[in-house]
């Protein structure tokens, strides 16, 4: 009876669910349509379909854009702290562009999940090309 509920409601979208809201639950690794469930089943690899609801996420194509906004985010908003925070005063040079590289890539590697989730979730609720079946 579960797997019964379950492919009669995979299709169906909840209609309250705006792009700002999808945007906001896929940001937080959660389903975009209920935000009960998480939307990742490792790293970047996300659901098939959500447990909880089941709306469906296998067909979703969001591989690009995460690392597109990931370097925008990181490149733009967070390297102007290299000009700004003076290492050298503190420490060798060496151990300051290891510990701002480490910096960089760790910030790179917590953003990246959560970018997308949030194009998984634009995509989701704007039915835009790319979540369709092929």
């Amino acid at each position: 009876m579960g797997s019964e509920i379950l492919s009669a409601t995979s299709s169906s979208r909840n209609a309250d669910v705006t792009l700002a809201l999808a945007m906001r639950r896929g940001f937080l690794g959660r389903c975009p349509n209920c935000g009960r469930a998480p939307l990742f089943q490792s790293y970047l690899k996300q659901v098939q379909s959500c447990p909880a609801c089941g709306a469906d996420f296998g067909s979703i194509r969001a591989d690009d854009a995460a690392p597109w906004l990931t370097l925008i985010v990181v490149g733009h908003l967070f390297l102007p702290l290299i000009f700004f925070v003076d290492l050298g005063a503190l420490m060798p040079f060496w151990i300051g562009v290891t510990s701002w590289a480490a910096f960089f890539c760790g910030v790179a590697l917590v953003f990246l999940p959560r970018a997308q989730g949030l194009f998984i979730g634009v995509l989701w609720v704007t039915h835009a090309p790319g979540s369709e079946s092929s």
